[in-house]
This record gives C-alpha cells, structure tokens and sequence, in this order.
C-alpha cells in the first residue's frame, strides 16, 4: 500500500473504509445508503470536493477526487457511486449565476443535490423560465439530498450561426418533485437510484443553463466562472462527468478485485489443493493487477490533462474531448473485464447469492453498465475525428 497523507481526502477516505464497508451490506438491503453511510461519506470531504473555495468547498484537482471515489469504491461501491455523482454536482452549480448558488448554498453550504440527465421529461421555456413535468430514472442519492439536476430539451438555440437542440439542465428544490421508490435491481443496490417525478413545475430563468454553452459553445463565459474563476470550472462537462463515472465503476471493479484475492488466498480445490499456488491462478491475479492498475491510471492522467489544459487558459478540441471520454469510458470497460474473467475462475459456488463475491460482481457489472460507458460510439467518436472521417459520431462533447 502506498503512503497516503491521512488528512489528506484520499487517506479521510482510508480511514472511512472500514465503516462504509460495514454499512455496505444495509445500505443494499434497505436500496439507500444508511446514516452511517452517509456519516462516513461526510468525514471524507468527498461531498463538497468540487464545490468552490469561496463556498467552504475544497476546490480540489479533479485527480485527487478521482482517486478518493475509487478509494471509496473499494470498500461499498454504492458508497463510491453516490459520492461520484452527487460529490461532482458542486461544480456544476458554480458554473450556475450567484443568485443561484446563493440559494443552494447560501443557508447550508454542505446541502447535496442529486441529478438525472437523461431528458425522458419536458423541459418547456416559458416567459421567465421554464415548465418542468415528467419522470426521470436513475437519480442516484436522490434520498440523501435537497434538490435536484435534471435535464431536457428546452427547445432549440443558436450559437455562431449553427441551431441546436438546446440541452438545459435545471435545478429544483426538494418540494418541487416527489420521488418514486423504483430501484429494485441486483447490482449498486444501496445508491437508492430511484425516479424523480414533476409535475408542471415552474423554474426561474436563472435556476437553468443550456449545456450547448458546455459544449459546442465550450470557452463562452459562464455566470459563475465570473467569481469561481479557478482552473476547475473551466474544465469541459462532458468529460468530467464520464470521468467521474469512469473513476465510480472502477471503484467497484477494485473492491471485487480485493473480494477475490481475499476469497482465492485460502481456497481450496475439490482435491484439496490450495488455488494460491496453481500457477494458472497466480498468472490470472497478475493479469487483473495490471489491468485494473492501468485503469486507475488513465483515469488519473485524464483528469491530471484536463486541469493542464484548464490552467493553461486552453479550450481542449472536439478530437482531445472524444479522446478523454473513450479512454477513460474504455478503462472503465477493461477494469469490468478483468473482474468477468476473474468472475469465470471463482468456482461454482460463487453463483449462489449469498457468496461473498456475488455482491460485488454485481456492483461491478452495474457500475459498468452506465450509458456513459458504452465505449462503441465513443471509439468511433474519436477514431473517426483522428481519421479526418467527414462524419465521425455525434456523441456529447
């Protein structure tokens, strides 16, 4: 194990550990994380990491909170889930004009909101703001916090002569929508992923912002940046946000990696032999070392060149964004990989649920199942742009 400073997020998080591995288990049962959960997610720091100075926050690099999530994510990954994606909301937020942040944070600085981006509901402009209605899934945390992200497709909006669906994401307090228990799966139980329902809401104008301004737009100055002027919040949304996911799923991957060697060091075969020294075995833990090694990796580099290009001033091109977001979606892919084939060697009682393994392979293929991950766009998103392809794929950028 590496020296970590233990005051620093990364070793709050070490010591942590314990705790959110304890509660890892309740946290499934009852499908959100528990109070102890969320007590030793709040030790960390993790939750107000991106979150501007001026605010109380930590206005930390993006790689240290990279690795404090997977570090989180070793021991619960539902742990490590929720602090990835409510602890990078922050910084979305302080991209959002004062008046806004002053009414998120302004009587509670430490107050958490959740999110759910897919715009499977309406998001109307309307004289003054927009109408919200409709459902969203898959809003992870959403009973842990007081507000909400979510977005849709507010019409369309013109930016240097060209048209597009207008993106917008806004932000609801908690009484404005209601949330529907609907989280009943196998994998990431404890995240409390649940639907977030809204019916006809009104949202004021300076409570939304439209993401083409995140992306085709990248550069034009932001009401936020105006006072949060750090390096951070000029770092592009799209990958970010596939960077922080990226960095939840390996997370997971690592915690069933550390579940398996644990189980593989004492196991026995049927003939008695212990497996730790076959050296097919010893040849698969070496593998899945490398491989999940490399992940943390590239997950770190990404975010190490993302606040480079930031410090410098830099506005990253289409073809370095589609980068990042393919290497570090297919880090993500390849760290799934290596728990599956780890998963093949682990005998045939791992299939019963109550194996130790089986919570955590499922954490782990949940994890990776993000549609943020689905690496086969991005590749080509990326690989046609290198290529000088006339019509590479559209992804977010």
């Amino acid at each position: 194990m590496s020296m970590i400073d233990p005051m620093s997020m990364i070793g709050r998080a070490r010591a942590a550990a314990p705790a959110l591995a304890a509660a890892d288990a309740a946290s499934a049962e009852q499908g959100r994380l528990t109070a102890e959960a969320v007590e030793a997610l709040e030790s960390t720091g993790v939750f107000r990491a991106l979150q501007p100075a001026r605010w109380g926050g930590g206005e930390v690099h993006l790689a240290e909170y990279a690795d404090t999530v997977m570090e989180i994510g070793r021991a619960s990954a539902s742990a490590g889930w929720v602090a990835s994606v409510v602890g990078v909301h922050p910084w979305q937020i302080a991209l959002f004009p004062e008046e806004t942040q002053k009414e998120i944070w302004g009587t509670d600085p430490a107050r958490r909101i959740a999110s759910s981006y897919t715009p499977t509901g309406k998001i109307e402009k309307v004289p003054g703001g927009y109408r919200v209605s409709g459902r969203w899934s898959f809003s992870s945390g959403s009973g842990i916090c007081s507000g909400v992200i979510l977005g849709g497709i507010a019409g369309r909006r013109e930016l240097n002569g060209v048209e597009y669906p207008d993106f917008t994401s806004v932000l609801l307090d908690e009484g404005d929508y209601r949330i529907e228990e609907t989280w009943n799966v196998a994998g990431l139980r404890g995240t409390g992923s649940d639907d977030i329902v809204v019916d006809g809401v009104f949202v004021p104008e300076h409570r939304g912002q439209s993401h083409v301004f995140y992306t085709h737009g990248l550069g034009t100055p932001l009401p936020g940046q105006e006072l949060n002027d750090g390096p951070l919040y000029r770092t592009p949304w799209a990958v970010v946000f596939n960077l922080i996911i990226a960095a939840g799923a390996v997370g997971a991957c690592l915690g069933f990696y550390d579940q398996w060697v644990g189980e593989t060091r004492g196991r026995r075969t049927n003939y008695g032999q212990l497996l730790r020294e076959e050296p097919t075995v010893q040849n698969q833990v070496a593998e899945a070392a490398w491989q999940l090694d490399a992940a943390v990796l590239k997950v770190r580099r990404t975010a190490g060149e993302l606040m480079e290009h930031a410090g410098r001033g830099e506005i990253p091109s289409l073809d370095q964004r589609a980068f990042w977001r393919w290497d570090v979606a297919r880090s993500a892919n390849a760290a799934l990989d290596t728990v599956q084939a780890l998963m093949r060697v682990s005998s045939g009682r791992s299939a019963f649920v109550d194996h130790p393994l089986q919570a955590k392979f499922q954490d782990a293929v949940a994890a990776g199942s993000h549609a943020f991950l689905f690496g086969d766009p991005l590749a080509k998103a990326w690989g046609g742009r290198h290529l000088g392809a006339e019509k590479p794929a559209e992804v977010h950028l």
